[in-house]
């Protein structure tokens, strides 16, 4: 059954979200998110707030700059990141709130089970 309205997008359409979810992927990057959840940071605050090497975090910080999920402003002798695409979170829900009932769902068929034993 397909929703009303729905057209197939076309391969480009697809690639540039697997792009996009290809960077929301990696641990490092989702942590990075999380801590700038609170707002801007430099890269010497989110050295310490995620115990990353300067070098690993700026690696990763280039890679979501690119992609359009943060942005990065120039303050004096420093650069301070911050979300650019606060839509980053409401996917990050989705995605919690989807694992959280399968969890359940297995949790409740668990419980199922044993009480079959």
């Amino acid at each position: 059954m397909s929703e009303p309205g729905f057209s197939p997008l076309p391969p480009e359409v697809l690639a540039s979200i697997a792009e996009y979810f290809k960077v929301l992927s990696e641990v490092s990057r989702l942590q990075i998110l999380n801590c700038l959840r609170s707002g801007p940071m430099n890269v010497m605050e989110l050295t310490e707030a995620t115990g990353y090497s300067q070098a690993n975090l700026s690696k990763h910080l280039k890679i979501m700059t690119q992609a359009g999920i943060l942005s990065r402003q120039p303050r004096g002798v420093s650069a301070y990141y911050e979300i650019a695409d606060p839509k980053v979170f409401q996917l990050c829900h989705t995605v919690c709130d989807g694992i959280g009932d399968r969890l359940r769902q297995q949790a409740r068929q668990f419980q199922a089970f044993q009480g079959d034993r």
